[in-house]
């Protein structure tokens, strides 16, 4: 069932950014609805993989989980990315599991309103999705690990909360529709089709 469980949203100011962190365990499609609302809105957009340290990629890639330590120093280069695109007059699209409140409120002390989308869907859907994906660093084994790490949006949360069952081009409509975004001053296009100098990989966060 889809939750919406914000605020009634507002219209947009001209100026005040309001970025979407796309959320959800591995396997839940963050970067495919991630580019899709990217491509529809000229919004900047970044991978959280992109902003791992590669010792981070290692222990994932063998099969190990993250600790928090791990995580705090990744989850801060995504919060000045987020504030750097905000420095820059735009609201962002930033995909993360962002499995725990804590992470989400280090999130949250972007400049702007942060609204988070978490995707969720049953464990056998999300485990079916990472064994048939390939190219990827993480294994379908730590899938329990994240699920079991998981603190869904409460309720007094910025964010909706969607199921994966649904198509995504519909999801993005249900995001677009209750994000209250700003419109852009100057159409971009979105970051990870323009050439960024950041290397592109196939990420943790499809």
């Amino acid at each position: 069932m889809d939750t919406d469980v914000s605020p009634a949203p507002t219209p947009g100011s001209e100026t005040e950014p309001v970025h979407l962190v796309i959320m959800g365990v591995a396997g839940s499609g963050k970067t495919t609805v991630a580019t899709l609302i990217a491509e529809r809105t000229h919004r900047p957009y970044a991978e959280a993989d992109e902003f791992h340290p590669q010792a981070n990629i290692d222990k994932m890639s063998a099969g190990t989980p993250l600790t928090d330590e791990d995580r705090w120093p990744w989850l801060r280069a995504m919060r000045d990315w987020l504030d750097h695109q905000a420095a820059e007059g735009d609201s962002a699209v930033v995909t993360c599991s962002a499995l725990k409140r804590t992470y989400r409120d280090l999130l949250r002390t972007a400049h702007g309103r942060v609204r988070f989308v978490h995707l969720t869907g049953s464990p056998e859907l999300l485990e079916e999705r990472m064994t048939h994906r390939s190219g990827h660093f993480m294994p379908a084994s730590l899938l329990p690990s994240q699920l079991a790490t998981l603190e869904p949006l409460a309720d007094d949360e910025d964010g909706i909360t969607l199921d994966v069952g649904t198509p995504p081009e519909e999801l993005v409509d249900r995001i677009l529709a209750t994000s209250a975004l700003p419109h852009p001053t100057i159409p971009r296009t979105p970051r990870h089709l323009a050439g960024d100098p950041r290397t592109d990989t196939d990420t943790e966060e499809r």
